[in-house]
């Protein structure tokens, strides 16, 4: 056979090996062959043998890149060998569900049932409210205080630091701003691994739910006052990509039945950023009387708007029984900021606002401006955290 006849022949098995990414080891010789037949005799049979081996050797390249970036592999959450990894990172951001790959690593598979929601997306039940997840949040004993120094150290990796993360600042404040970080409402006396456990609900009250594959519950909370009752959520988005999360709150009797349900949206959540929901229960929607148990389905899908989570910087402080909230717009566009305050008096949840800081019509702060708003609660509290997302403002 011809030897233009074979090196197209395997430039082509070097392409399509390029999809599962060990092609560039066949490529990189077929490129220099390739290279060296077009310059014996231009044409364009030549040319495109040498485009399709350079596609083979630029595509794995490209797979790489948007795995590790321009560092050296590292171990992921999946802990996957390194082309498993690249596979994962690559065909899951296309939409693929590869979770079948990722086993003993990630995600306790064996604690999860998995389904698909009403856009397709694969999610996982947990029971009870906290999915055990090695990189991810604590273990169960831990979230109800009862576990060890040593079960903190395996499972409470994520809330080593952050101190930035509950916030999303990355400017440090200087120590004359009359606006303090989050971190400043805090016992300066307490260690991190004291300040890292989460509050107590205000209620053991059951719960299990449904989650999107790369979601993480870090807090969950259950607080209730004359009035009202509301199941709250502290989550983090690590599927990859910004995302809009829609969730679905429902009360239900001590047999189960449906008492109220309560929907709530957050827009724009960039990846590995955190998000709260909050559900609203009017005790008058109850007949008078607390939920035996509630249930939760959060679904994501493709935000409708642009995620501007870094051209905003959020600052808080407390003043009296109040929580001031100032937002920072530091791009040419105009945003919207939605924040979450939760008030806690030592290890209690007591109070929850959701804030919207705004300097034009009804929703929006000004490009290169800032706006405050304040919020009071009803409860004595001791410190607050505070989290938010930020996206442009359109028509508005």
């Amino acid at each position: 056979m011809h030897i233009t006849a074979i090196a197209l022949l395997l430039s082509i098995l070097g392409l399509m090996l390029s999809f599962f990414f060990v092609g560039i080891i066949p490529s990189i010789p077929l490129l220099i062959l390739n290279i060296a037949v077009f310059m014996k005799k231009k044409s364009i049979n030549n040319v495109r043998m040498l485009s399709i081996s350079v596609v083979g050797v630029l595509l794995p390249i490209i797979m790489y890149l948007n795995c590790y970036g321009f560092s050296l592999p590292y171990e992921k959450e999946e802990k996957l060998p390194i082309i498993s990894q690249i596979l994962y990172d690559n065909y899951t951001g296309l939409g693929l569900d590869l979770s079948f790959m990722v086993q003993g690593g990630g995600l306790n598979k064996e604690e999860l049932v998995l389904g698909k929601d009403v856009n397709g997306e694969v999610i996982y039940f947990v029971s009870d409210g906290v999915d055990v997840s090695e990189e991810g949040v604590k273990p169960a004993e831990v979230i109800n205080g009862e576990g060890s120094d040593e079960a903190y150290e395996n499972g409470q990796k994520e809330y080593t630091g952050l101190d930035a993360a509950y916030t999303g600042i990355k400017q440090e404040l200087d120590e004359n701003s009359i606006f303090e970080s989050i971190d400043s409402n805090r016992d300066a006396s307490k260690s991190d691994k004291e300040l890292a456990k989460k509050a107590a609900s205000d209620d053991d009250m059951p719960s299990y739910g449904g989650l999107p594959i790369g979601t993480l519950i870090l807090g969950q909370y259950f607080r209730e006052d004359d009035h009202n009752c509301n199941p709250v959520l502290v989550l983090k988005n690590s599927t990859g990509k910004t995302c809009r999360f829609e969730c679905v709150f429902t009360a239900r009797d001590e047999e189960g039945n449906e008492l109220a349900t309560s929907n709530k949206t957050v827009e724009a959540v960039k990846d590995g950023m955190l998000f709260v929901f909050e559900g609203r229960f009017d005790k008058g929607e109850l007949g008078g009387k607390m939920p035996s148990m509630y249930e939760f389905l959060i679904s994501k899908r493709d935000p409708y708007e642009k995620d501007m989570y870094d051209d905003v910087a959020v600052f808080g402080e407390i003043v009296g029984n109040s929580a001031f909230v100032t937002a920072q717009n530091t791009s040419d566009k105009r945003a919207k900021v939605d924040a979450y305050v939760l008030f806690f008096d030592g290890s209690e949840l007591v109070d929850c606002i959701w804030m919207i800081p705004r300097n034009t019509g009804e929703v929006c702060i000004d490009p290169g401006s800032s706006a405050a708003i304040k919020g009071d609660a009803y409860y004595k509290f001791d410190r607050i955290e505070t989290y938010y997302t930020a996206y442009e403002a359109v028509g508005e």
